[in-house]
């Protein structure tokens, strides 16, 4: 695998959860997996394994690539050059770009390439994760395509944010050692640069993204970010498969971050964290308090969570039959919309801007639902924190919140939560009205809250996925060996 990010070494997003927790769960199920990844600043885990140097479109990168274990089966290899990744970031400092990311990355998926065919066994299998290797496909196809041991490998690249693309000035091509010809519709060229994303998307065996809506969704206009066309045409060979979330990690019967552990068949665990959630934001703990439904919201700021619709329900928040308890950083206009919903409303909203780790737990565990109205969300992962922790969701449902949530509707069986489609403030006004309503009938929020914690949304399920697409991969590149020997 080649990635950007994972921990527990760098972190700035969810590629970094997925990249650390798949290779043990595909570990656990019997296959051997390697991360290749930045040794980024700060970061000293690791034995010296290969010391090379990898010359790229006029200059030279001297690598040293520290191994460390991950898990049975699972390494990670760190790509140490200090020139390249000893910096203040990791992709951009104060929101600018460095200059060189496509020569970071591009060092990054040639070291990958050469560690692998250096290795006694080489692999079986390439997977690049978004744009940063989105050159791992393109050079096993071009640079590589002859080579005696990695030459016909198949790849599969994954995508977790069409979002980010990774579209540069055409001029780097000769600078990452790729021909011309790549400046074309049919390989890398988007609207006039090349993209590492298109050429991921174009040159890669299998396609994945995080999960099986996003995977739809991607392939339309709305949706899209302009690729539409080009996942349309690699249609046959996209698949989207869910992300799963660490269950040791996330686990409300032995998360030391709770004040008592609970689960489905009891849940009294959890009202003790209800009360501690009131009492570290310093709101009231009276019973009228505790008998509302805490509403809970993790996230950053933007609008593409959803923070839109928020600030246009903002004057009709404090008048509903609960109390709200916030944590997140993001744009200074919706922070400080909570700030001063929270002033105006001390009894009843609670607001960090920040993050903490150990908080986020709690409010997992304490809040009665939690709120997710993003507007676009390719799998996300608090909804299913909340659902593990009896905590239902209230989620508009795209991407993963439409794989994970089932909507709570007269007729339908084995409900987790409130859904709703339309990108208005009425209709997630509507949904919060729905769930507070059901929130006073105890029993059916009891069949809600266990058929969300009985949910399997561990990663071993994940890698059992990414199992077949390896294996469908590998088929169709032994078919090829047979028809071009």
């Amino acid at each position: 695998m080649v990635a950007s990010e994972a921990l527990p070494f760098a972190k700035s997003g969810g590629l970094a959860d997925v990249v650390g927790a798949l290779p043990a769960a595909l570990g656990r199920i019997g296959w051997d997996v390697t991360v290749v990844l930045p040794r980024y600043r700060g970061v000293s885990a690791g034995e010296i394994v290969d010391r090379f140097s990898l010359p790229l479109g006029g200059f030279t990168a001297n690598l040293e690539c520290h191994r460390v274990r991950l898990a049975d089966r699972a390494r990670a290899i760190l790509v140490d050059c200090p020139e390249l990744y000893d910096r203040a970031g990791l992709y951009y400092v104060d929101n600018v770009d460095f200059w060189d990311n496509p020569r970071r990355f591009g060092v990054l998926t040639r070291a990958a390439i050469e560690l692998a065919a250096r290795a006694e066994q080489p692999p079986s299998i390439f997977h690049g994760h978004d744009w940063h290797a989105g050159l791992l496909p393109v050079y096993l196809r071009s640079t590589y395509a002859d080579h005696p041991v990695v030459g016909r490998i198949p790849s599969v690249f994954t995508i977790h944010n069409l979002a980010y693309q990774g579209n540069f000035t055409a001029d780097w091509l000769p600078r990452l050692d790729l021909p011309w010809t790549m400046l074309s519709t049919a390989n890398m060229e988007f609207w006039g640069q090349i993209s590492f994303l298109k050429g991921g998307i174009v040159f890669a065996d299998q396609i994945t993204t995080v999960s099986p809506t996003y995977a739809e969704e991607i392939q339309t206009p709305e949706a899209g970010f302009g690729f539409d066309g080009i996942l349309r045409s690699r249609g046959a060979h996209l698949s989207g498969i869910l992300n799963g979330i660490d269950t040791t990690d996330w686990d409300p019967e032995h998360d030391p971050n709770l004040p008592a552990p609970f689960s489905a068949a009891d849940l009294s665990g959890k009202e003790a964290a209800k009360a501690e959630v009131l009492a570290r934001y310093g709101l009231p703990a009276d019973r009228a308090t505790r008998a509302r439904p805490i509403i809970g919201m993790i996230s950053r700021m933007v609008d593409q969570k959803g923070f839109d619709l928020v600030e246009q329900l903002a004057p009709a928040l404090p008048a509903l039959d609960a109390t709200f308890i916030v944590l997140g950083t993001g744009e200074p206009r919706y922070e400080e919309m909570w700030r001063a919903l929270a002033a105006a409303n001390p009894t009843r909203i609670g607001v960090t801007i920040g993050f903490d780790e150990q908080l986020s737990h709690l409010i997992e565990g304490g809040a009665d639902m939690f709120l997710m109205p993003s507007q676009w969300e390719p799998c996300g992962l608090n909804q299913m924190y909340s659902l593990r922790y009896g905590t239902v969701p209230v989620v508009r449902g795209v991407g993963g919140l439409a794989d994970t949530v089932r909507d709570c509707r007269p007729g339908v069986r084995g409900a987790t939560g409130f859904v709703f489609v339309d990108y208005t403030a009425a209709a997630l006004l509507d949904a919060l009205a729905r769930a507070l309503e059901t929130f006073k009938d105890r029993r059916k929020w009891r069949a809600l809250q266990a058929a969300g914690m009985k949910q399997d949304l561990s990663w071993d399920r994940s890698a059992r996925e990414y199992v077949k697409i390896y294996e469908s991969a590998l088929a169709k590149a032994s078919a090829d060996r047979l028809r071009h020997p």
